[in-house]
């Protein structure tokens, strides 16, 4: 993939009833795809004897038997108007991908006039799901260029243009329909904070002057704001086995490891909470709806639950609180944990 089409895909809308029909690759659109990347991916374009070559080398490979998938939209004309194309390779496997599959998305293009109608995200995300759910990658690697990187990260991928790297897993066997995977904190979701309505200055002088392994929950003041669930050690108690009581005292829900670090925070002292904490997030995979609707909040601690997608915690809460909410949830898409020493300096 190049900068040709960056601006484009920058700018492409995000509307899900505006999505057009996307449809698999097949060998017969081998020339039209190398052609597509001929002209509006490489620096250069082909000559017909290597358009020729490319042709017959990928077509065999977007068969069954082979390991490229690609994902395309037609013109009304029956010409190709957009395509992505990744090929699947082996490679050994890690936490983060433990199916040791991976995919490199190898091109990405839009023909100019079809360009700004958000066709290259509708072929990158049905190939994107189709690698992941069909073929059971779990490791997605691209290069792409600066202005072309945000729409990548909407899409999950993290890193430098250079390399960007994305780790998607299939949902356990089993999971309901309708349930929602989503990062945790203390075994509790990062996307379910609770409203605290502790009083922070008694909180903190009850406190030893150095908290270890919080998860990212503390009292405030009303109107409090959103934060995820969370609480200190006990003396003597491992982080983890604080992370099954909280969740148990403050959700009635009973975490299930092994334990999963998602993420360290390091908290800064400040005028309501004036010693450093050191918090560490771990990963309580998914819930069901089912679980969800069975959460019992301890009425000294939090009044409500919410389920929002990611982007809209941003308004409900202080903005430090959803950089570290921001980065969770990146760490569980990667599987890179995520590491943040300036929390609660603003």
């Amino acid at each position: 993939m190049s900068a040709d089409m960056a601006p484009t895909a920058a700018a492409e809308p995000h509307g899900a009833a505006r999505r057009p029909p996307v449809r698999a690759a097949t060998p017969t659109d081998a020339e039209a795809i190398t052609r597509m990347r001929s002209a509006y991916v490489l620096s250069a374009p082909l000559t017909e004897d290597c358009v020729r070559q490319c042709t017959d080398e990928l077509a065999p490979r977007l068969t069954p038997e082979g390991n490229a998938r690609a994902s395309v939209v037609d013109a009304r004309d029956g010409t190709m108007a957009a395509c992505a194309l990744g090929l699947i390779h082996p490679v050994l496997a890690a936490l983060a991908y433990p199916r040791g599959r991976a995919a490199r998305m190898q091109i990405v293009a839009t023909h100019p006039d079809h360009r700004r109608r958000g066709y290259a995200r509708a072929v990158v995300s049905t190939l994107l799901d189709h690698l992941a759910d069909v073929e059971n990658v779990t490791l997605f690697e691209l290069h792409t260029s600066t202005e072309a990187a945000p729409l990548y990260r909407e899409l999950g991928f993290s890193g430098s243009p250079a390399l960007m790297r994305m780790t998607r897993h299939r949902p356990p066997a089993g999971l309901a329909p309708g349930a929602q995977p989503d990062s945790t904190c203390g075994c509790h979701r990062s996307s379910t904070p609770t409203h605290c309505p502790g009083r922070p200055r008694s909180y903190a002088s009850t406190s030893p002057t150095r908290t270890t392994g919080r998860s990212s929950c503390t009292p405030s003041t009303p109107p409090a704001p959103w934060h995820m669930i969370g609480g200190a050690m006990d003396l003597g108690e491992r982080p983890w086995d604080a992370v099954v009581r909280e969740c148990q005292e403050e959700t009635g829900m009973t975490a299930v490891g092994p334990p999963r670090l998602l993420a360290t925070v390091c908290g800064q002292p400040r005028e309501r909470r004036p010693y450093s904490t050191l918090q560490l997030v771990f990963d309580g995979g998914r819930l069901t709806d089912a679980q969800i609707g069975s959460l019992t909040l301890n009425a000294r601690e939090h009044d409500e639950a919410r389920v929002l997608p990611l982007a809209e915690w941003e308004a409900l809460m202080p903005a430090r609180d959803f950089v570290r909410l921001r980065a969770v949830e990146e760490a569980r898409r990667t599987g890179v944990a995520a590491y943040i020493d300036t929390w609660g300096n603003a």
